[in-house]
């Protein structure tokens, strides 16, 4: 089955985001367990706790379709000493934070080399950045966003997402998140079937579709390969309908999160019957 939903709300609390899911027909979200705008964050309390596992059980969502996002403040390949503790020790904080909630997930963005390294020693930081999380931790698995390569990001190719699997020491607790924006826009063409036939296909090549953990669902503003990162409602940007109908009817997508990230969260309930509708034409041709 495929499992849609978007990056919902946790406005008033961790509890509300379940709800705010259910509420758009959701059967897979998206969420951040504290404010991404800040280092810290008040702990969460028992009963939020609770109450947020109350509410996952009432939407009828496994703990398992829940695709936390951490803060973009993090940068796990902070080149200096300082900035890279203070990435550490709040992304450890967010994993900590995911398996209270006994979430399974937690999706972020490798980070930026700040033109002070080289790609390479910087895949290199982000994997011993992770290393040190699920060394303090037991049961969250790193899920690694593919990035639209803006400015000095890393994770814009499918290369960087290998080598930083590669260097992680438990491949049992990593795994990566394809942004179909990000993809577009770093490069990688997904206007056709054919198109997402070889782009599906060098990543499997690259990094294999074992890793991939969850995707994000997002048409695109900015033009194939512009390395910038903007997002659009589906079907109204360069990329079009046909990537989501590929993946709605391509069992390698099968039981992962997948969420929508679109600019109009308005449409989110609509973007969500959209989706699965293309999965029952291609049933019915």
């Amino acid at each position: 089955m495929k499992r849609i939903g978007a990056h919902v709300s946790a406005g008033g609390g961790v509890e509300n985001a379940p709800l705010n899911a259910l509420s758009i027909g959701a059967t897979a979200f998206a969420m951040f367990t504290k404010n991404q705008r800040q280092w810290k964050a008040r702990p969460l309390t028992p009963e939020s706790i609770e109450a947020f596992r109350e509410n996952l059980e009432q939407a009828e969502i496994e703990s398992r379709f829940v695709l936390p996002h951490d803060s973009y403040l993090i940068n796990l390949a902070h080149p200096e000493a300082e900035g890279l503790k203070k990435s550490r020790d709040a992304f450890l904080d967010e994993m900590m934070r995911c398996e209270q909630l006994g979430l399974e997930l937690l999706n972020f963005h490798p980070g930026s080399h700040l033109g002070k390294a080289t790609e390479d020693e910087s895949l290199a930081i982000v994997a011993e950045s992770i290393n040190c999380a699920l060394e303090s931790t037991s049961a969250v698995t790193a899920v690694i966003e593919n990035t639209a390569g803006q400015g000095t990001n890393l994770g814009y190719r499918f290369e960087h997402l290998a080598a930083i699997i590669d260097r992680v020491e438990d491949k049992k607790r990593v795994g990566v998140c394809l942004d179909t924006c990000h993809t577009f826009t770093a490069g990688y063409d997904l206007r056709t079937m054919e198109a997402c036939d070889r782009t599906f296909g060098e990543f499997a090549e690259i990094v294999g579709f074992e890793y991939l953990r969850g995707v994000h669902l997002n048409d695109s503003k900015p033009e194939l390969g512009a390395r910038v990162d903007r997002h659009e409602s589906l079907g109204k940007g360069k990329l079009g309908w046909e990537v989501f109908r590929y993946i709605m009817n391509d069992n390698r997508f099968e039981e992962i999160p997948m969420v929508l990230e679109t600019v109009d969260d308005s449409l989110w309930p609509e973007e969500i019957r959209q989706l699965y509708a293309l999965q029952e034409q291609s049933a019915r041709s």
